[in-house]
């Protein structure tokens, strides 16, 4: 049965190209191996974590109704999260890293709803419920962590990407969806691994995602807290991992006071971190993300905002400080003394005033593109949108009027004055000309025969960001990923295992069972004899009622150990939390 996702007002308000990647939790999808895998890692997870997690952690694992010995129901989760501000969406896999980020701008918690496998019951490079609902969800119940991360997706979803952005993300969600599959062929593992391996090293000058996801990862993903000889962790990776969440607290692990330095620091998603960022307190992680805000091109504007745009070849905005803003795929800019002097879009652009389109001026108008003249006329002081309406009618800036209008830059416009649009201060943002020829030079760049020129008004650049400023401007529900997500494979010795797991469940619950314990470990070992967690959630129901019973499982699992190193710590863990920590050898 598919859980509605529609349970918290905080979805409804979110636009439809975040609405495009949300899909419904099917909860009857979770068998009870999934069942037993998310209560294995819980355990573990609140037992250790309780001595070296946030305490924020348990606390939030309350407030967000993320129970032990279940699986979390998205539409339960939802009418809980409501109460701290959030709310949450089940997703398939990776996202876009921009739509990632978009979500939690909206205060809205994305959900990979698969699971890990059994087999990758320590770590996955995938994303799954455990990394989500047991890492990212009890945090946020803080109300210091939970503004930085609402602030960081604000910010983080207007940095610009480079074109090898989007092929590094293509590669790491392939990677994690074969990896994770069953029955990958290992050369298929190799091939993507490779193909990430390669992107990672291989993706140029680092572009403001790129920087911006470096201090995501280090911080959301893989954060500490604390003093550097006593950290505690609230990185949901570490907290959703009992490998990595008992390896980082060693001394292999190198501890890095966090600073606008780790922007810089890449990291590989295939690999335990070798170096891990500490921050004093959830306050400090905003006071670096304000400080990276501050030198992205979302504040500085100007040239380089503008070629970032260019090199991203997607969809981007530029604010003009009339407040104008023109949106569309940035092919051109005409620079001067450092300074842009014009510039050009590629086919549908939109504008916009306050992330407003503006009425007539959308992607149907626009379709063809949009150039325009920046900066100050020459050798007149006074900026067009700074002029009086005096000042504009001396320079014959006025309807009906016949104008040549000679920029900075060497950028000519003259034509007939058709209207002008101005913003709520009164300045002038857009002159709209007939009969229009725009020269650069000897360089024609709009001529009669085209139609109305449209002329932006502004005398810098000051703001360049990613993505549309009305969202509604452009058809963006046109996300079509590369690779899908892999169910498990069901085979009948699958089937059989299953109920299994299924029938330890009942027990546990109080329910009526065709199988007593006894029969079931009978077959386990006669048909599966190389799983040890069903054997484990064995020893914890009879441990302390049936000695002989519980002996010989044990013995069990002993020999496993023996024959699967592999998994000799997963088992020693678990008897360890149930026999209450009496020594396993």
């Amino acid at each position: 049965m598919e859980a509605p996702f529609e349970s918290n007002p905080l979805i409804d308000r979110l636009p439809k190209h975040l609405k495009q990647f949300i899909k419904p939790q099917d909860y009857s999808d979770y068998t009870p191996i999934n069942q037993a895998v998310w209560r294995y890692v819980m355990r573990k997870n609140v037992d250790y974590l309780s001595k070296v997690a946030h305490s924020s952690y348990l606390e939030g694992l309350k407030k967000t109704g993320i129970a032990v010995d279940n699986i979390p129901n998205m539409y339960g989760m939802n009418r809980i999260l409501k109460e701290i501000g959030w709310a949450a969406v089940a997703v398939d896999g990776f996202i876009p890293p921009n739509a990632f980020m978009e979500f939690q701008a909206y205060n809205v918690l994305v959900i990979a709803c698969d699971i890990r496998q059994l087999e990758h019951i320590e770590y996955t490079p995938a994303p799954d419920i455990i990394h989500e609902g047991a890492g990212h969800a009890p945090i946020i119940a803080n109300p210091e962590y939970a503004e930085y991360l609402r602030r960081f997706g604000e910010i983080g979803c207007k940095a610009i990407s480079s074109s090898r952005d989007y092929e590094l993300y293509e590669a790491v969600r392939l990677l994690s969806i074969v990896k994770e599959a069953e029955g990958t062929p290992q050369s298929e593992i190799d091939a993507a691994e490779k193909q990430v391996d390669f992107l990672q090293n291989n993706m140029g000058e680092p572009s403001e995602m790129a920087q911006i996801r470096n201090l995501h990862w280090w911080t959301v993903e893989y954060g500490l807290i604390g003093t550097i000889e006593n950290p505690k962790i609230y990185g949901a990776g570490l907290l959703s991992s009992i490998g990595e969440s008992a390896w980082c607290m060693t001394d292999e692990v190198e501890k890095i006071p966090y600073s606008i330095d780790a922007s810089n620091k890449s990291f590989d998603i295939t690999k335990p971190q070798p170096q891990l960022f500490v921050t004093p307190d959830f306050a400090h992680l905003s006071l670096v993300l304000e400080e990276f805000a501050n030198k992205m091109a979302l504040r500085t504007g100007g040239l380089s905002g503008i070629k970032k745009l260019i090199n991203s070849q997607a969809i981007g905005t530029i604010e003009l400080s009339t407040g104008i803003q023109i949106s569309g795929l940035f092919t051109n800019v005409i620079e001067d003394d450092g300074k842009p002097v014009y510039i050009q879009t590629k086919g549908k652009t939109a504008l916009s005033y306050r992330e407003k389109e503006l009425v007539g001026h959308g992607t149907n108008y626009h379709a063809e593109g949009f150039g325009s003249p920046i900066g100050k006329l020459k050798g007149i002081n006074l900026a067009i949108e700074d002029m009086s309406p005096r000042d504009l009618r001396a320079y014959d800036i006025y309807e009906a009027e016949k104008v040549t209008l000679e920029f900075e830059g060497n950028i000519t416009v003259t034509g007939e004055i058709v209207t002008g649009s101005r913003n709520l201060q009164g300045e002038i943002i857009l002159i709209s000309f007939k009969n229009c020829t725009v020269t650069h030079g000897e360089t024609i760049l709009f001529q009669p025969e085209w139609g109305i020129y449209d002329m932006a008004v502004g005398k810098k650049v000051i703001s360049a960001f990613s993505g549309p400023a009305d969202v509604n401007s452009f058809d963006m529900i046109t996300h079509v990923p590369s690779s899908k997500t892999i169910k498990s494979i069901k085979t009948a010795e699958r089937k059989e295992l299953e109920d299994l797991y299924q029938n330890v469940r009942d027990i546990r619950e109080g329910k009526s069972t065709q199988l007593s314990l006894e029969n079931t470990f009978e077959k386990v070992t006669q048909n599966h004899p190389k799983d040890w967690l069903l054997p484990v959630e064995i020893v914890e129901l009879i441990h302390s009622k049936n000695t002989v019973l519980a002996s010989k499982v044990i013995s069990h699992l002993e020999t496993l150990k023996n024959s699967r190193p592999e998994v000799k710590k997963l088992i020693s863990n678990g008897l360890e939390l149930i026999l209450e920590k009496e020594s396993v050898l």
